[in-house]
């Protein structure tokens, strides 16, 4: 049985903080390997990257979501008591009640709000000075969103809920201050969103058939009960905020467009291209870090032993960009994924494995189809500029983001 390799240091976790997407990467760089063995937290974890590793980690028989996430993810990203930490039937109920939502009209509404909203700002982008694209989007994904769920918001409450939002998407693995604001936008919008959901169970604030609100609101389990209000607001915010979160993605193809101008034409005269478009920013660009199991009983893989109950890490930014994947891994290519089938495995910016049943996200065709209406936007809508501006993107940042938020000017309507 092979030894798997194992950092010297008592505790990688300020190492993690410091190397941010690439702690994963560079370490197994430095092992000559896929698998490697550090101290997380003070616990013992196996680190893992590439396509087989993906498939072996999204095994339901070999793995379990319960307890795998740190308590200050629960606390701030993603609640305690969703989907992303149950398993066997219980996850696959709730992940039914997901998937129920994402129909194929449903995601071209979401779409069509979005577009909705993106035209009616641009008015006040011309009139008006520098814009900031990543405050304009999220705004506007808040605004989008809530509309589609069902969940009502007044225009005074839409900063105060993209901040609260943004707050759990950036609490995880900030320290201090930042990680204690992803705390208190947890509570705030648990609460929020618990009284939506009780209003709609009194049926004072009827919701329309098949949103997310009433969906939620309204789900039973096999025996019948209702989810508690708590882990219903949970569960709608886990549509709410990975919704919004798109709004990094929108900036990653704006970045993407600035720095690759060739493909403003290419993507304004075919969807085809449009897509792979999209699909190169969700592979090249940073997004989720790792994703979380624990070990459900002992096995072993490629001569590996895996104990019960250790927690193991998969990196996705890591499988993204694997050599032995994507040739070339750090040039931007959306060529590459022209005729392109998917893999499930292969390409993992917001989970593997299958939608249906697994821990893939719910959101993803969401995600893909927000960005190719915001790409559309960019490039036919309207014509703006770009000034000087800090663009660099530090991967020690999680989750990542220009510092200047990708400002643009001189904004003009063209459709």
């Amino acid at each position: 049985m092979a030894t798997i390799p194992t950092e010297r240091s008592p505790d990688s976790s300020v190492a993690f903080l410091r190397d941010g997407y690439r702690f994963v990467g560079r370490r197994c760089d430095r092992h000559g390997t896929d698998i490697f063995q550090a101290r997380l937290l003070l616990e013992p974890t196996i680190c893992l990257r590439g396509r087989s590793a993906a498939e072996l980690f999204y095994d339901p028989e070999r793995f379990v979501r319960a307890g795998a996430m740190p308590k200050r993810a629960q606390r701030t990203l993603t609640g305690r008591g969703g989907v992303q930490g149950l398993d066997g039937a219980e996850h696959a109920d709730r992940k039914a009640m997901f998937m129920s939502i994402m129909t194929p009209a449903a995601i071209r509404q979401l779409g069509q709000l979005f577009d909705d909203e993106w035209r009616a700002r641009v008015p006040a982008w011309e009139a008006g000075g520098p814009v900031v694209l990543y405050d304009e989007i999220a705004r506007m994904l808040t605004r989008a969103v809530c509309a589609w769920a069902g969940v009502p918001l007044a225009d005074s409450e839409v900063h105060r809920r993209t901040a609260e939002l943004h707050a759990m998407i950036e609490g995880p693995a900030a320290l201090g201050l930042q990680h204690w604001r992803g705390r208190w936008g947890r509570r705030r919008g648990e609460r929020w969103i618990g009284q939506v959901v009780e209003r709609e169970r009194a049926g004072t604030l009827p919701a329309p058939e098949g949103s997310a609100l009433r969906v939620i609101a309204e789900h039973r389990d096999d025996r019948g009960r209702l989810l508690p209000r708590r882990i219903a607001a949970v569960e709608l915010l886990n549509v709410l905020r990975p919704t919004v979160a798109v709004d990094r993605f929108v900036v990653f193809a704006a970045l993407a467009l600035h720095d690759h101008p060739a493909w403003r034409q290419r993507v304004r005269e075919s969807d085809e291209a449009t897509e792979s478009f999209v699909q190169e920013v969700r592979r090249y660009y940073p997004f989720f870090p790792v994703a979380a199991a624990r070990v459900r009983r002992p096995f072993d893989w490629q001569g590996h032993h895996f104990p019960r109950g250790r927690r193991v890490l998969l990196d996705l930014y890591g499988t993204n960009h694997h050599p032995a994947l994507w040739p070339e891994p750090e040039r931007f290519r959306p060529e590459r994924f022209t005729g392109w089938r998917g893999d499930p495995f292969a390409l993992v910016p917001q989970g593997g494995g299958g939608h249906l049943t697994g821990h893939r996200c719910a959101g993803e065709w969401i995600t893909i189809e927000l960005m190719k209406r915001a790409v559309t936007n960019l490039t036919t809508t309207m014509r703006y500029d770009v000034p000087p501006q800090n663009l660099a993107l530090s991967l020690r940042a999680m989750p990542a983001l220009p510092p200047s938020g990708f400002l643009i000017t001189n904004v003009r309507r063209t459709a």
